[in-house]
């Protein structure tokens, strides 16, 4: 694989399985695509993603967004090194979705020695933008964790 990636290969279904135990499996997120400098998830507008209105819950567009961010930052590091860990994120809600797929694609704004910074942008199935959120990750030795 090209691009900012740490790894030669990188298989979403198999980035998906490393997701089992966590929130994102809870959620439904399925990693989708991986780009030269992007990651693309899914995740399901159902019952464990809506708020008591019937849309799609803020929360769990965050939660989308810092998996697949999150999952970016790490992938762009040797992991026998580095890991990358959340130091902030912040979220715009566009537009509410009742139903279907939101899509997030993850690009870097920058990929600093010491911290980084994602953007992640949130679709529905139509192209149309749900959410616009940017990640900010520190990256720490790994006899720190």
């Amino acid at each position: 694989m090209a691009g900012i990636w740490q790894r030669a290969t990188l298989d979403p279904a198999a980035l998906t399985h490393g997701e089992a135990n966590s929130l994102a499996a809870h959620l439904g997120i399925v990693i989708t695509a991986i780009g030269d400098d992007s990651i693309t998830a899914t995740m399901p507008v159902d019952a464990r993603t809506v708020q008591p209105h019937g849309r799609l819950h803020g929360g769990a567009s965050v939660a989308l967004a810092e998996t697949v961010g999150s999952l970016a930052a790490n992938l762009t590091l040797d992991p026998v090194q580095q890991i990358a860990v959340g130091l902030d994120i912040n979220a715009n809600h566009i537009r509410p979705v009742k139903q279907g797929l939101v899509i997030a694609t993850a690009r870097p704004e920058a990929l600093g020695r010491t911290t980084q910074v994602w953007s992640i942008r949130i679709v529905d199935e139509q192209d149309r933008l749900v959410c616009i959120s940017r990640l900010t990750m520190a990256v720490i030795p790994v006899e720190r964790t």
